[in-house]
């Protein structure tokens, strides 16, 4: 007889329904598949989440993060209900109290300075993913005083590759993972893009391609690259431009491409007798002027049948006028940018700068890519074929958070630029709605009146000095001091200033600060105990120096305690949200994208999403846009703002499911009711494909601009010379030589001339001429962990498993020097504060770096975390040692700890010094638990999915 086989159920039932979003627990905008079961109490709960295979952006794929979901989802920190502080400041005592009487409260304090004097509302947000309506808000409230986190995490990498050829890394556009046969990789760690980034890669190793990792840090990417190169922190422009140097010397550039796509055969003014001297010869409507090689004659740059010409230059009225080429070859050429004179300084040897160079160079030109695909250019020539340099680039916070990050960023680009891997074949891919030139955004709007919305956006890219948010009498107009003579070209703004300056009334003093989802009491900020002690200090008459605090989090986070009032946010699996193409898409460089998250499950708490709360504000506030003309409430919530919003005739915040004249249409169209419900049948997301003649060559293939046209990105065509060398950067170093009718104050004259180079340069950090490099020889940074993104991960039950607390790590050097072994404990001394943390060995390391991972120390007391927890006994943060603003070095001035043209926080400038340390009970310096506003977590987490 045969045996009794079991009954095995191979694929049992794992969900009753299943739900597709977008994740966010990280950038990355995943998509997500939900899975639901029917709880004991008859209401849905999420039993499972994994990668969305259909989705663009992962395509399955999903990460510990995003897998840990469900824990995020039911964390113990989760706030339960509207909160009034009760007790002082930073104790976390609070009360809860109805929506109604929370947004009253919110009223009482926002409409009297709305009638009075908008600017004293600061309202900035962290990464909330909305940030084309959290503007369009404030900017119907009045006030110039909004950003968002940029200013603190990569805007000298965005708006270095805005203004040098109208887009960045990450978000703006990727590599050509098809066709990439060199990739470089310059300061990336893994929390960012890292999905999409893995799946690259992976593509890059099974072609056989070759990656280099350049970071003073050897883990995660660059741990898998072919190479790795550790350099010194901060000198990455100094390598990139001896790399330019090198491919100069050997003739190694594409001058086909450089003559047509680029600014390098753009006449400059080279009287130096005039105003203009430097700025660009332009024609009577305005138009660069090159010199023609049919005609040898000045022409207008995209004039139909112009061939430009690197070498010629033109002699009029006795003056030579040459093209930026000229200046270009002259600069790099100059031994200063050998690999002798840098090897030093940047810790890796001339003749490995020379053979990355060499291997550079023969990629690009003698493996090229080329694609039978015939397209046409702006100036009417027909091409046949698609030739691509196959050398491609990566870049993020690492090298752009020095002083010295946006010419950093810059000279990165202009490599890429040289070498003709922007936008063809191979190399760097915008991905829709970019490129853009920095033209074609606006310029940003700070004159705020009473009742009244401000009379523009926020933010932008000024042109030169005439677009700076100057009052009359030349001071800066908003509170963070962005876009002023201190930081021109500040187009994030620059978040990690407000606190400081709004406690010191400088340039003026603000009634309230309202701030959604940004950590500013400590690990969002640089010097948290002197935040700390700014959100908390009072006036001589005994009043908070800071008057109104509002904040709004989903989580009982370590800025909670400093509020007056909270307003709950839901977790991200409760709420609707929109990744615009007005704002930051999921596009992809073959296709234009956009998503939505929306409620899968319902709250179980007295929470309300923040953006229907700035919906309901609006309309009690009156704000112009938020409020029909009888008075009602134009939008009941945000996805009512999402569906029927229109930012101009035709365009709404999501570009698929619009209505046509003949039914569903894309990009363009009027509001349709139905367009949620079309989203959430799709997965979650839209995508419209780019047409097949209009991949590559993007800023100048006509086939592309008319079709960035029909999507709504442009009104009509744009093409557009990428910028090697940046007008508005001299017209900077212009008023600072003492032209022209706004001037910059003295003392910040001779960093303008420096600084503000039209081409690209290389200076040390600001920090070498504050700080004794003798006494502080070490460089100290941070890095993102693939598994922890911002604070958020820190209290995830699955993630804490992975990074529950977090050492020190440093080189074999520098251990052996101490005497130190893995676990020993080290002070680490700033020139502003000292910690005492605990080390771990890594060979893998610039020898003179330390560096630890971010954001996982925490504060007792917040994240419903024990007291005893690790992430606040051995958990620590480098902040402590940070200051937003450099030491004192003699002159009476506190110069900002930041770079001088963006504004941008200068984060890895950090130096210190190190001695081994008895270890104490707990990581140095400890403060005192807050009070926590939600309950403590239970020991272990339970709960039923299922009947």
């Amino acid at each position: 007889m045969a045996p009794i086989q079991p009954q095995i159920d191979t694929s049992p039932k794992v969900s009753d329904e299943v739900r597709k979003t977008t994740c966010y627990m990280c950038a990355c905008r995943c998509g997500i598949n939900v899975h639901l079961k029917d709880g004991p109490d008859g209401k849905r709960k999420v039993a499972y989440i994994e990668g969305n295979r259909d989705h663009p952006v992962n395509k399955g794929v999903l990460c510990a993060k995003g897998s840990a979901g469900i824990l995020q989802h039911n964390s113990p920190a989760r706030l339960r209900a509207p909160l009034r502080r009760t007790g002082p400041r930073g104790s976390g005592e609070f009360e809860e109290i109805s929506w109604d009487e929370a947004l009253e409260t919110a009223v009482s304090w926002l409409k009297p300075i709305r009638e009075t004097a908008p600017e004293k509302l600061a309202f900035f947000t962290g990464r909330d993913q909305s940030q084309s309506f959290t503007s369009f808000w404030a900017q119907n409230f009045g006030t110039q005083n909004y950003a968002a986190h940029g200013g603190f995490c990569s805007v000298n990498m965005a708006t270095a590759g805005i203004y040098t050829m109208g887009g960045a890394f990450w978000e703006f556009g990727s590599p050509d993972w098809e066709h990439t046969k060199l990739f470089m990789l310059f300061g990336v760690a893994e929390d960012h893009d890292s999905n999409p980034m893995k799946m690259g890669l992976g593509r890059l190793k099974q072609r056989g391609a070759k990656v280099i990792g350049v970071n003073p840090i050897r883990t995660g990417y660059n741990a898998i690259a072919d190479e790795w190169v550790g350099i010194t922190p901060g000198t990455d422009g100094l390598f990139i431009l001896s790399l330019v140097h090198e491919l100069l010397k050997a003739g190694q550039i594409d001058l086909d491409y450089l003559s047509r796509y680029t600014n390098a055969p753009v006449l400059l003014n080279g009287d130096d007798k005039s105003p203009d001297h430097g700025l660009f010869l332009r024609d009577d409507s305005g138009k660069p002027l090159v010199i023609d090689r049919n005609t040898g004659k000045p022409a207008p740059f995209d004039q139909p049948g112009v061939r430009p010409d690197l070498a010629a230059s033109y002699r009029h009225a006795g003056v030579t006028h040459r093209p930026v080429m000229h200046l270009l070859a002259e600069r790099y050429l100059d031994n200063k940018y050998s690999p002798e004179a840098v090897e030093t300084r940047c810790g890796i040897p001339a003749a490995r700068i020379r053979r990355i160079a060499a291997e550079l160079a023969h990629t690009a030109f003698d493996d090229p890519v080329i694609l039978n695909q015939p397209w046409t250019d702006f100036r009417g020539e027909r091409h046949e074929q698609m030739i691509g340099r196959p050398v491609s680039f990566h870049a993020m916070r690492g090298v752009s958070a020095h002083s010295n990050g946006f010419q950093t960023a810059r000279a990165l680009h202009v490599l890429q630029i040289l070498l003709g891997s922007v936008e063809t074949p191979g190399g760097f891919r915008f991905k829709p709605p970019y490129p853009k030139p920095a033209e074609a955004h606006p310029t940003p709007h700070c004159h705020s009146k009473p009742n009244s919305p401000l009379d523009g956006p926020h933010l932008g890219f000024v042109q030169g000095p005439e677009d700076l948010a100057l009052l009359d009498d030349g001071t800066p107009a908003r509170i963070d001091k962005a876009f002023s003579w201190e930081n021109p070209m500040s187009s994030h703004g620059l978040m990690h200033m407000v606190i400081s300056n709004a406690h010191a009334g400088d340039p003026y003093k603000i009634d309230t600060l309202f701030l959604y989802m940004a950590n500013m009491a400590w690990n969002s900020s640089m010097n948290p105990r002197g935040v700390m002690e700014m959100l908390t200090d009072r006036d001589e008459n005994g009043a908070y120096k800071i008057p109104n605090i509002i904040y709004s989090d989903a989580y009982s986070s370590e800025m909670v305690a400093y509020a007056d009032l909270i307003l709950p946010d839901t977790t991200y699996l409760e709420r609707h949200d929109c990744i615009s193409l007005l704002d930051r898409p999921i596009s992809e460089p073959d296709a234009a994208g956009d998503a939505i998250r929306w409620p899968v499950v319902e709250p179980d708490r007295d929470v309300r999403g923040f953006q229907s709360v700035l919906c309901d504000l609006g309309h009690r506030l009156n704000l112009p846009g938020f409020i029909n003309d009888d008075g009602s409430a134009a939008y009941t919530d945000y996805a009512d703002y999402i569906t029927n919003h229109m930012r101009k005739p035709g365009i709404g915040p999501l570009a698929g499911f619009r209505m046509g004249d003949h039914g569903l249409t894309h990009g363009r169209g009027e509001p349709n009711a139905a367009q949620l419900d079309s989203y959430i049948a799709q997965g979650g997301f839209f995508t419209a494909h780019v047409p097949q003649e209009a991949r590559y060559f993007k800023p100048w293939n006509t086939a592309y601009q008319d079709w960035a046209v029909s999507m709504g990105f442009y009104e009509t065509p744009q093409p557009y010379l990428f910028q090697l060398y940046v007008e508005p950067l001299r017209k900077f170093q212009l008023a600072a030589e003492g032209h022209g009718d706004r001037q910059p104050p003295d003392h910040l004259r001779g960093r303008m001339q420096v600084t503000f180079d039209p081409l690209p340069i290389w200076y040390p950090p600001m920090s070498d001429g504050h700080e004794d490099p003798v006494e502080y020889p070490i460089h100290a940074l941070t890095q993102r962990p693939m598994a922890m993104y911002h604070s958020w991960g820190g209290q995830n039950a699955w993630l804490r498993q992975i990074h529950g607390h977090n050492p020190l790590y440093l080189p074999t050097n520098l251990m052996t020097r101490h005497d130190l072994r893995d676990g020993d404990w080290v002070r680490v001394t700033s020139s502003h504060g000292e910690i005492t943390v605990p080390c771990a060995h890594m060979a893998a390391l610039n020898e003179n770096t330390v560096w630890t991972w971010n954001a996982i120390g925490k504060r007792k007391g917040a994240w419903a975390l024990d007291k005893d927890a690790p992430e606040a006994t051995k958990g620590f943060l480098l902040n402590h040692l940070i200051h937003e603003l450099l030491p004192p070095k003699g002159d009476g001035l506190r110069w900002a700890n930041s770079d001088p043209i963006t504004g941008q926080a200068a984060w890895f400038d950090l130096r210190v010094k190190i001695e081994k340390s008895a270890p104490p009970k707990e990581s140095q310096p400890v403060f005192p638990p807050q009070v926590s506003p939600v309950p403590p977590a239970p020991r272990n987490l339970r709960w039923k999915i299922g009947k």
